[in-house]
Formats: C-alpha cells, structure tokens, sequence
C-alpha cells in the first residue's frame, strides 16, 4: 500500500503525526487541506486522503533540547513573569502556551512560517510592533499581549482564546465554537493540560499551615477586562 510504503521511508524525519481512524499514524513534512481532502507530503511523495479519515494532527515535538537549568523556574521565566505582570496573564499560562508553540526553542519556525517561542505569525508580529520575531523577550511580550487581547475579545473564555491563537480569529467566528481543525483540537487539550498540571503545582508550592489557602489564578486578570 502506498501510505505504508511513504510512512516507512518517511520515518527517520522530524515533522508531524496524521493520526487516522483506521489506527495508522503517518509522518508527514506538511499538509495542506483542500477541500475535502488532506494533501499530505511525505519523505515518498505526496497523498491524498479524506479529510473525514482524519482523527488528528499531532506535532512530532521533537526540538533542539534546551540546556538543563540549574534553577527550577522552567526558561525564561523572568521574560515570562514580566509579561505576565505586564499584561495581566496568568505566568502559567504563557509558559504553558510557549512548551505547546516552540518547547522552549526561541529559533523555531512552524511549516505555516509562525516562529520564535511563542510562534508569531510575520504579519502579527509586524502588528504588534516586533522589531526581531526571534528575540526572546520581543516574542514572549508580543505573544502574551495578543494573547490577552484573544482573552478580552472572548470575555475570558479560555478555550476559544487558545482555539484562536492556533488557527486565528476569524476560523473561531466562522464556526461559533473551536474550529473542527484536528490540529486545532489537539492543541487547546494539550495547553488546558499542563496549564492545569502548571497551577496544581503552583498552589501545592505555596500552601502553608498558616497561609490562607489562595484563589486559583485566573487566565485574565478583571482588572485587564474593564
């Protein structure tokens, strides 16, 4: 079958999982959604399939691994926390945005050209003002303050927000709801995880028995929505 012969000889390469209902999952170096089918390119060439025979897209994430750090704040938080406090975000949530967009590579450049941490479009980044897409502190500011635009424009809706940042705005109006878009999908329950796991963590640091057990933080702060 060709689909299997291109997933073998495709297998050595650093790209994405197409995850099909028949329990295959293909290595692809891109795709391309026409109509009703996915185009998809292979180390063998290209094919065809169904969009409908789709379950997901899955990145491979396998990135260049950032050095191990000494401290036990994950990297750049410093960056991280100053956005957050800028912008009225919740830390955790940026740093978890930022391990779904680019593991933490600030190089990193996506098949549909997003790059850097968190993963700016050229034209978005241009919007929000981004002298060097590249440079750590440019995109995590840029990215967390697009971020909470997203938050403000869905009035705090978490999931939307996320849905948007993936696959833009104007997909999550056209549909009213998270894009049917695997990629889209996999990536809000990826990010609602260990955002999730990030503030259990957060709250378990900080209770004491004297301390009064502190609210969960909020992706967006009330005093950024006014």
């Amino acid at each position: 079958m060709f689909i299997l012969a291109a997933l073998l000889a495709a297998s050595q390469l650093r790209a994405e999982y197409v995850v099909l209902r028949s329990g295959q999952r293909l290595v692809v170096t891109g795709y391309q959604l026409v109509g009703d089918k996915y185009r998809l390119q292979m180390a063998g060439g290209a094919v065809e399939i169904p969009a409908e025979d789709v379950v997901t897209i899955e990145p491979e994430e396998v990135f260049t691994p950032v050095p191990a750090q000494p401290a036990v704040k994950p990297p750049y938080r410093e960056l991280v926390e100053a956005a957050a406090a800028r912008y009225k975000v919740d830390a955790n949530l940026i740093t978890s945005v930022i391990a779904a967009e680019s593991n933490f590579d600030p190089k990193a450049v996506s098949p549909k050209n997003a790059r850097g941490l968190m993963q700016l479009l050229p034209e978005t980044a241009d919007m929000l003002g981004v002298l060097d897409i590249y440079d750590p502190k440019e995109n995590i500011d840029a990215g967390t303050r697009y971020l909470r635009d997203l938050l403000q424009k869905y009035n705090g809706d978490l999931v939307l927000a996320l849905a948007a940042y993936n696959a833009g705005p104007d997909k999550v109006q056209k549909y009213g709801r998270v894009p049917p878009i695997p990629e889209t999908i996999s990536y809000v329950r990826r990010v609602k995880k260990n955002y999730e796991k990030s503030k259990k963590t957060a709250a378990a640091k900080t209770i004491t028995p004297a301390a009064t057990p502190a609210k969960s933080p909020s992706p967006l702060s009330t005093s950024a929505v006014r």
